[in-house]
């Protein structure tokens, strides 16, 4: 007997969703059978890259698919997205906090400009979008927000990515006792290196020394973060709440 995973009549928001894993989320949500909506931050490119994944879905499901832009760092423009999927789909069922940006630097020499801004998308649009999805959350929800091993580790160089991972994987601890009474459930994950364009650019000498803390001996890949996702988004993952679930091949630095 096959155990499959059946969202249909879901409504899966997946921030950040233009591209690398947001997009294989996406992906992976509407080939469940959910309705899928697609947040991108609003410039010319990412508006492409949103309205490319939604035909391709589209084409497969018509109707099964909402793109809307929105900067999750700006709690006006999250509102008016939440106001639309609801408006547009009847409601949400999982919230996927995925959007992230990174502004590398000692904490020396880290300007003020650059922990603000990692700060305000990586950790205040995770409690902008948690808290007005819970205005349309359906009863028996979930939330799945990226933390990272950065937050475990301690990465040199991230003092403002750490940080606002950690208070992501935090956060979801608190949610998840604050959601528990409507069944709703919130977890983290917290990938290791992952296989997309942004792991490419790392010189490849210091790829080698990252492989070596990972047993697996690879790193991974966008597909195997969503299937996580999905499964904690799923009845698979019904008694599982308040915690993070690390996805990093075994790393122990």
């Amino acid at each position: 007997m096959s155990i499959q995973i059946d969202l249909s009549g879901k409504v899966a928001l997946v921030t950040g969703a233009s591209q690398g894993i947001g997009a294989v989320i996406a992906a992976r949500f509407h080939e469940a059978g959910a309705a899928v909506v697609i947040n991108h931050l609003g410039t010319p490119a990412t508006l492409a890259d949103a309205e490319k994944i939604a035909s391709e879905l589209e084409a497969r499901r018509p109707g099964s698919t909402l793109v809307v832009a929105a900067d999750v760092a700006k709690r006006s423009e999250v509102q008016a997205m939440m106001a639309m999927t609801a408006e547009r789909l009847g409601g949400l069922d999982f919230l996927v906090n995925n959007a992230a940006i990174i502004k590398d630097r000692t904490l020396a020499k880290m300007s003020i400009e650059e922990w603000d801004a990692v700060l305000a998308v990586n950790l205040s649009g995770v409690f902008n979008c948690c808290q007005a999805a819970l205005e349309v959350m359906r009863d028996g929800g979930a939330v799945v927000s990226f933390g990272s091993i950065a937050a475990i580790q301690g990465f040199f160089g991230q003092a403002n990515y750490a940080a606002a991972k950690a208070g992501v994987q935090a956060m979801m601890r608190v949610l998840s006792r604050e959601g528990a009474r409507r069944g709703i459930r919130a977890n983290a994950v917290a990938p290791g290196v992952i296989d997309t364009a942004m792991a490419a650019t790392i010189p490849e000498s210091v790829r080698a020394e990252m492989l070596k803390n990972v047993p697996l001996a690879r790193f991974g890949t966008p597909q195997e973060v969503a299937d996580v996702v999905l499964f904690l988004c799923s009845p698979l993952a019904s008694y599982v709440t308040g915690q993070t679930i690390e996805i990093n091949g075994g790393w122990r630095g």
